[in-house]
């Protein structure tokens, strides 16, 4: 798409890269209303947390399961500039998916501060994630938590494929809780991330995360 034809699609009003992300979910979930978070104050405003927003749906793939998406690791409003970019930003947003966990009584809202943290490592030291990346939570990734999952890897949703944009190339890419035993295992042979990968993927092809898995 280039700028007139971007000039004739949108107006300033429009969120067009939310809407690229809102598109993709409406295919995998038609008619659900996902539940919202949004920060009070606006990043652009001097608030803590740089995602403008996460949503989750419930899945009933495979199992049931929450499945978030953030919004605002890729450009999400209109401009003009970010016509024909070979990237959106920063050419991703995360997603997560979590198999309900007991304590949180419905409400996982721990998953949106955990997706809120990972934005502000990316915005603050500039660095980005592709697939088969990993990073340690430092702690249980859920706080205050009886878990062995303190880490995640990054791969791509199994189910949100990459796409291009007015504003450039989005890929989905989904953290995914792994054990202290197998950060440790892939922290030592790096290599060995996507062998994990698809070891998991074996009994949990969506690589859904349970807090109650054990390594």
């Amino acid at each position: 798409m280039n700028l007139d034809e971007y000039k004739k699609a949108f107006s300033e009003d429009d969120a067009v890269g939310w809407l690229e992300i809102d598109k993709e979910f409406d295919q995998l979930y038609p008619g659900q209303e996902p539940k919202h978070f949004a920060p009070a104050i606006s990043y652009m405003l001097g608030g803590e947390h740089p995602l403008d927003g996460v949503s989750y749906y419930e899945s009933k793939n495979q199992e049931d399961h929450y499945h978030f998406v953030t919004y605002g690791f890729s450009e999400l409003y209109y401009n003009e500039e970010k016509v024909e970019g070979e990237f959106s930003k920063w050419g991703f947003e995360l997603t997560f998916r979590l198999k309900p966990f007991e304590a949180d009584n419905g409400n996982p809202s721990w998953a949106v501060a955990l997706l809120q943290n990972i934005a502000k490592y990316v915005f603050s030291s500039g660095n980005w994630f592709e697939e088969f990346h990993y990073m340690p939570a430092n702690g249980p990734i859920r706080l205050d938590t009886e878990t062995e999952i303190t880490a995640l890897v990054f791969v791509n949703d199994p189910e949100v494929k990459k796409k291009q944009t007015p504003h450039g190339e989005v890929s989905f890419l989904q953290i995914v809780g792994i054990t202290s035993e197998e950060y440790e295992n892939i922290k030592e042979n790096p290599e060995t991330v996507e062998a994990l990968v698809n070891k998991l993927k074996e009994h949990n092809p969506l690589l859904i995360t349970d807090l109650n898995r054990k390594s």
